[in-house]
């Protein structure tokens, strides 16, 4: 069982999410995240999944995507040949703490403070799972008031040419 990433270019029609999140829970995939977007075609949305499972149960997943008829390309991410990101913003308390070592916890890890409001910071961070969960760990003794994180995005590396008329 690993991690495995798949983005969908679908027609940007109504209904095309429940169908395709409809198919997952038909063949008992769990949806660890989606994003949902638009492109830089109007009529096309980009959808991407992270699931976990094995290559088999991945491997028909796709199949059983890419006959939708509202799917005009499905393809598996490779992270080394791709950037995979995920976004978080969090709301740590500053009452009672260091504030300044919070702060260098928050540089070393590249993220931004973006809000001081009277007793917190809100802090985001653009990276990679992996980065995400490691700064969450790394300010575990910090009390978060609030947190919210977004499903991952992906794009392949280089310039690919979508052909999906």
């Amino acid at each position: 069982m690993k991690k495995q990433c798949m983005v969908i270019l679908v027609e940007n029609n109504a209904g095309v999410l429940a169908r395709v999140t409809s198919l997952f829970m038909q063949r008992g995939f769990n949806i660890d995240s989606l994003t949902v977007s638009s492109t830089e075609n109007p009529k096309i949305s980009r959808i991407t999944v992270m699931t976990t499972g094995d290559q088999k149960n991945f491997s028909q997943i796709l199949k059983q995507t890419a006959k939708l008829i509202e799917t005009k390309m499905i393809f598996s991410v490779e992270p080394s040949f791709s950037l995979i990101r995920e976004l978080l913003l969090a709301k740590f308390s500053t009452d009672r703490v260091d504030a300044e070592a919070l702060k260098k916890i928050i540089e070393s890890f590249g993220a931004s403070i973006i809000d001081i409001t009277s007793g917190c910071f809100v802090v985001e961070l653009s990276a990679s799972s992996q980065k995400i969960d490691d700064f969450l760990e790394a300010t575990e003794g910090y009390e978060k008031i609030e947190m919210c994180r977004s499903g991952a995005i992906a794009m392949e590396r280089g310039k690919v040419d979508y052909d999906i008329n």
